[in-house]
């Protein structure tokens, strides 16, 4: 009589946290996994948020792109704790722009915190500006300089930084950004919203 068979998994192995977690642990984006694995992006996204499930051939792939055994994709075992430090490539720092290209913000903040706490990497070419209208009543910014001559000005007051000096302003009515300088101008820039 032949051995009994090992009952059969009621549904297929979860790819998705396994494969988020491996690529996160080597500070891969997922063009990069896309690239070394031949695929697509799209279909990245959805084998790790586990809305599709991917081929033999796939997992096969990505095994190899990760430089793990197959099984490590297929293992249904809790994962370990995320690594102590993720790695963010530049090329993945999402940055908004002025039409005109002559201010530039790229998002350093992670997107779980937008509206409580961002910050930001600000770049202003001579004579650009970054102006807002009042964020939420009891909004903060911090603004450090790095480079070239900043003046800040929110409601009616008005500051001058240089580079290494920080400015602290209320950010619940209009404010504004300037480069008044010659040169590029660059700072950090914390916006804590009110809760």
């Amino acid at each position: 009589m032949p051995p009994p068979r090992p009952p059969l998994a009621a549904e297929p192995p979860r790819v998705g946290p396994a494969l988020a977690a491996l690529r996160e642990q080597r500070a891969l984006s997922l063009d990069e996994l896309s690239r070394r694995a031949g695929v697509s992006k799209s279909m990245l996204s959805q084998i790790e948020r586990s809305q599709a499930n991917p081929t033999v051939a796939v997992v096969w792939r990505l095994a190899n792109a990760l430089g793990v055994p197959l099984s490590e994709l297929l293992d249904d075992a809790p994962r370990s704790e995320p690594p102590a430090i993720t790695v963010v490539p530049a090329a993945d720092t999402p940055t908004l722009g002025a039409a005109d290209a002559r201010c530039q913000l790229r998002i350093l903040g992670p997107i779980e915190l937008a509206g409580q706490f961002e910050w930001y990497e600000l770049t202003l070419q001579a004579g650009a500006s970054l102006e807002s209208a009042g964020h939420e009543p009891g909004s903060r910014e911090h603004l450090s300089a790095l480079a070239g001559s900043i003046e800040i000005q929110s409601g009616e007051a008005l500051a001058r930084l240089k580079p290494g000096e920080t400015a602290r302003y209320a950010a619940d009515r209009p404010h504004a950004i300037r480069n008044n300088g010659r040169g590029v101008a660059q700072a950090l820039l914390v916006v804590l919203h009110a809760p």
